[in-house]
Formats: structure tokens, C-alpha cells, sequence
């Protein structure tokens, strides 16, 4: 994959991430939820923690580790993308998936020390955490890593004698 198409999928992840987070904040109040389908509301929430709202606390020290640390990990993602070969498409794929996302919720960390959340899914009474296009686009750039750690062939497996 060329590096143009892999920073580009990087950089579509955080401006879909931001238009969709502003315009929930523009729609909605802190909290305020709206019906999307019996399973599925846009729900406005702010989390100051990190994935499942971790360490969820307005205000506190965890706005500057979480922003130095999706800067380190979105710089070092920036390195390795611009390393990947041209064959390793599907490995480009989910970093730039991930650099994407992660650089979609730093931009809300360190401007406003909080992610902004707009994603529900419930059913009956339990809910699953509130989240936005950026964790999305993490998760299933981080399910493609998965796969490809576990999954793909090495070039030299197909041919080994036992």
C-alpha cells in the first residue's frame, strides 16, 4: 500500500472522528440520549479515562499520561507505517486504522482533557460503553493486528518440511 493511501486512511479516521463528535455536541446536552434503533442511541458523554472510561476522573493528573501516552504511541505508529513495505498492505490497513483513531482522541485530550462520546449500545438495561469513531476505528484496526498475528501465513511456513 503506498504511504500517501496509508496516511490517508490516518487522516479521513480523525476528520470523520471530529466532524461526528462536534456535531453530537452541537445536537445534544452532557448525557442527553436519542433513539437511534431499540438497540442503539447517540448519547453525549464525556470520558476523561481512558477505553471503558478507566480512571474516569474529571480534572485529574490521567488528562496528561493519556495525552503523552497516544502521543508517543501515535509518533511511533507514524515511524512504523512510513517503514511498512508496500506488500505488507493489510498490516498499513490497521495501523493506519489505529494511528487514526488514536490521534482522533488525542486532538479531544488535549484540547479539552476529555474524549468526547456520542456511540451507545444497550439492550434492555445494560449498556456498553459509550464511545466514537476513533475507538472504532482502533478496535478494528486492532481485530485486523489480531488476525494477521495469529492467522497469516508466513511466506516460509507454505514451504517447510516436517
Amino acid at each position: 500500500m503506498p504511504q500517501f493511501l496509508r496516511f490517508g486512511i490516518a487522516i479521513v479516521c480523525v476528520v470523520l472522528d471530529q466532524i461526528t463528535k462536534q456535531a453530537a455536541e452541537r445536537a445534544l446536552e452532557l448525557h442527553e440520549a436519542i433513539e437511534v434503533l431499540p438497540v442503539f442511541n447517540i448519547a453525549l458523554a464525556y470520558n476523561y479515562g481512558a477505553a471503558f472510561s478507566f480512571l474516569n476522573v474529571p480534572g485529574g493528573a490521567q488528562r496528561w499520561l493519556f495525552t503523552g501516552i497516544s502521543l508517543v504511541v501515535s509518533l511511533l505508529l507514524i515511524v512504523w507505517l512510513y517503514r511498512l513495505t508496500m506488500a505488507e498492505k493489510w498490516l498499513s490497513l490497521s495501523f493506519a486504522l489505529i494511528l487514526g483513531g488514536a490521534v482522533g482522541n488525542l486532538i479531544d485530550r488535549a484540547a479539552f482533557g476529555y474524549v468526547i462520546d456520542f456511540i451507545q449500545v444497550h439492550y434492555n438495561n445494560s449498556y456498553f460503553p459509550t464511545f466514537n469513531i476513533a475507538d472504532s476505528a482502533i478496535f478494528c484496526g486492532t481485530v485486523l493486528l489480531l488476525f494477521l498475528t495469529f492467522f497469516e501465513k508466513k511466506p516460509d511456513e507454505s514451504n517447510q518440511d516436517d
